[in-house]
């Protein structure tokens, strides 16, 4: 909550400057709320900056109806590389990690922690398997051992290993790493789509 505290201070001339950006450049809301599972199966809608255009849903599907090849990367990661319901500035957030500041409300009101593992969707639990429980046991966290490790070059899989691996090894001293490490892997930029 300190270290919360102290990063919304520090970032709240980003926050404010992106929030205006983000109105000036496309209509519709600042904030993107998309309803996360967090500690014990617990429910939050976690905050993003809008990095999408307003029909993105409408258009997600359009896609992977029309595009075979889009179908089967969406499939594998949840993620579509060359997304064409990111809007220009989206893009920057993007890359930079901008678009989570609004996180930092999360870990204010006690749903999200600065480091721990991404937060996911309930069917994107599923896709845990057994090691849903390590999951369970812990608020998902606004950077972790999976941010610093490859991003979104890294697939599925190596995701759910890289969160089970955080919470088998927990330790404070990884925590500082971890945080430690978020700083260049967020200006390596090539690694985050």
């Amino acid at each position: 909550m300190l270290v919360a505290s102290l990063a919304l201070i520090l970032f709240a001339p980003a926050l404010v400057t992106i929030a205006l950006l983000i109105k000036l450049t496309d209509p519709g809301p600042v904030l993107f709320k998309h309803t996360r599972v967090g500690r014990r199966g617990k429910r939050f809608e976690c905050l993003k900056f809008r990095t999408m255009k307003l029909n993105a849903d409408a258009l997600l599907a359009q896609i992977l109806e029309s595009d075979p090849q889009a179908a089967a990367e969406w499939e594998q990661g949840q993620k579509l590389r060359k997304d064409p319901r990111v809007t220009w500035f989206g893009k920057f957030l993007r890359k930079s990690s901008l678009d989570e500041l609004p996180q930092i409300f999360n870990v204010l009101r006690g749903e999200m922690s600065i480091v721990g593992p991404r937060p996911i969707t309930r069917a994107e639990l599923n896709r845990y398997g057994k090691d849903r429980r390590f999951y369970l046991l812990v608020r998902p966290g606004i950077t972790g051992l999976w941010q610093v490790s490859g991003r979104s070059s890294t697939g599925y899989e190596r995701r759910i290993q890289l969160d089970r691996e955080y919470l088998e090894e927990w330790s404070w001293l990884g925590e500082f790493w971890i945080v430690l490490m978020t700083v260049p892997a967020v200006l390596r930029t090539r690694d985050a789509c």
